[in-house]
């Protein structure tokens, strides 16, 4: 019955995929299985050298890392990352990261981690834009996962420019030593999932590392909606 009554509401007012727009089915959730099936993978989950995981090499120790999509400009993901991030469509961010959270648990690479943490907006970005949207990505892993998503021990101390229009050198100075850890004894012995939306250069990912990386015991790995696509 209820089933029946979600279907003739949205007869009126449907529930459309955020990617090509068509109807969702009933047990649909954002995107439709279409666009979620035709979304380019990477499948760098299960690759341990990974050219994501070698952005990293030589700068700081990152056990494993992974972006799920590849991001090209112009595609239908392009604009679901600008649906979650500007448009107020924070499940985007949960249903992907759901996604995303499904395989790494069956990757042998990440079946150890323990804690799942977004990358840290400041607050007067994260006011004004009114959510994290790594937070709802972080979310989504964590529930499939089953394990604990902590959104508030890691954060933003200095307020940066953003990094779309950087060079590599100056993304890098521009984030650097801005993140602090609210509660060391949050993260001490655990292997932490370090996630954020899309990964260009690292640097972001670097700072917020080498700021959990000083935590008794901790490990880092890292996991990313998206990677630019070269």
């Amino acid at each position: 019955m209820i089933n029946y009554l979600k279907d003739f509401i949205n007869l009126f007012f449907p529930n459309i995929c955020m990617a090509c727009g068509t109807n969702l089915l009933t047990n649909e959730k954002s995107i439709c299985t279409g666009c979620l099936y035709h979304l380019p993978k990477t499948n760098y989950h299960k690759e341990k050298n990974n050219p994501v995981s070698q952005m990293f090499w030589g700068k700081t120790f990152i056990e494993n890392a992974t972006a799920y999509y590849f991001f090209h400009k112009g595609s239908k993901f392009q604009d679901l990352i600008h649906n979650l991030k500007y448009k107020g469509q924070k499940e985007i961010g949960f249903v992907l990261g759901s996604h995303l959270g499904a395989d790494l648990k069956e990757s042998e690479l990440y079946r150890d981690i323990t804690m799942v943490v977004p990358v840290p907006l400041h607050p007067k970005r994260e006011k004004k834009r009114g959510y994290n949207q790594s937070d709802f990505i972080a979310r989504g892993i964590a529930e499939s996962m089953k394990i604990e998503a902590n959104t508030t021990s890691l954060y933003r101390a200095v307020e940066t420019e953003t990094q779309t229009k950087k060079s590599k050198l100056d993304r890098w100075k521009n984030v650097e030593n801005i993140f602090r850890i609210r509660r060391e004894d949050a993260f001490i012995d655990k292997h932490v999932l370090l996630v954020d939306d899309v990964i260009t250069t690292g640097s972001t990912i670097e700072a917020c590392a080498e700021a959990l990386l000083a935590v008794k015991g901790t490990k880092v790995s890292v996991a990313c909606l998206a990677v630019a696509a070269s």
